[in-house]
C-alpha cells in the first residue's frame, strides 16, 4: 500500500495541474475571442448597411432657404431634404438643381456628392 499511495498522489497532482492549465487556457481563449468579436463588431459598424436606400441617388428640386439653412425642395412631392454641404448648396439658392448623393432616411439629410443646375 505504501507504493500505491505516493503513486496515486503524483497522478492526482498531475491531473490537478492539467485541469488548472486547461482552465487558464480557456480563460485566455475567451478573452481573445471577446477581443476578436469586438473588432469584428466595430468593423461591421464602419461598413455602410446593405440597404438600397443608402446608395448614391439623384434628387431634383429647388434649393431654398429654410430658417438659417438651405434645403432641397422637391417641388413634385413637396418633400424637403437637408443638405450636408451648405457652402456648395448656397451657390444654387433659388435654382433648379440635380443633387447626387446618399440619403440618410433617419435624418432626411442628403450627403452631397455633386450639385448641378438643371
Amino acid at each position: 500500500m505504501k507504493i500505491f499511495l505516493p503513486h496515486m498522489a503524483k497522478v492526482l497532482l498531475a491531473l490537478t495541474a492539467a485541469m488548472f492549465s486547461t482552465v487558464g487556457l480557456t480563460r485566455a481563449q475567451s478573452a481573445s475571442d471577446r477581443q476578436q468579436g469586438t473588432r469584428i463588431a466595430q468593423s461591421q459598424q464602419a461598413l455602410p448597411p446593405d440597404d438600397p436606400d443608402m446608395h448614391e441617388k439623384t434628387f431634383t428640386g429647388v434649393v431654398v432657404k429654410s430658417g438659417d439653412r438651405v434645403v432641397l425642395l422637391d417641388t413634385l412631392s413637396k418633400t424637403s431634404y437637408q443638405l450636408d454641404d451648405q457652402q456648395k448648396a448656397k451657390s444654387f439658392l433659388n435654382k433648379n438643381v440635380r443633387v447626387t448623393g446618399v440619403l440618410n432616411p433617419a435624418t432626411g439629410t442628403i450627403h452631397v456628392s455633386a450639385i448641378d443646375p438643371v
